[in-house]
């Protein structure tokens, strides 16, 4: 896999840190890391990543209204994480979701996919 530029969108700030360190040990570059939905807006426009690791609920804000607001501006691969994928994939159909807590491999796996779902450009 190449590597990408992600945004990390994570309001807890052990479990951002630790995914930059997974994500870094994959290969990729953390552009930002954002924890709440406006900083995740504004994340996105700023540094332009080619993918999005977005937590699907914020202590101040939601990471699928982020995701949301974000795309209106142009499509940027994402996977949503949560304590409750489930309820994610019935909010955003056809979404890439994962189950907290989650492996490497999980994650790898869910990027992949991310990336295959993106429109041609």
């Amino acid at each position: 896999m190449t590597a990408l530029r992600i945004l990390v969108v994570e309001d807890e700030g052990t479990i951002a840190m630790l995914l930059a360190e997974v994500l870094v040990g994959m290969g990729h570059e953390v552009c930002a890391v954002a924890a709440s939905e406006a900083e995740a807006v504004a994340a996105a426009a700023r540094s332009k990543p080619d993918l999005m690791i977005v937590d699907a609920r914020l202590g101040n804000g939601s990471g699928i209204s982020a995701v949301e607001k974000i795309l209106r501006a142009g499509f940027i691969p994402h996977v949503f994480v949560s304590g409750d994928a489930p309820r994610v994939r019935v909010l955003r159909p056809g979404a890439v979701a994962i189950q907290k807590p989650f492996r490497e491999a999980d994650l790898a796996r869910a990027i992949r996919h991310a990336l295959d779902a993106a429109p041609a450009s």
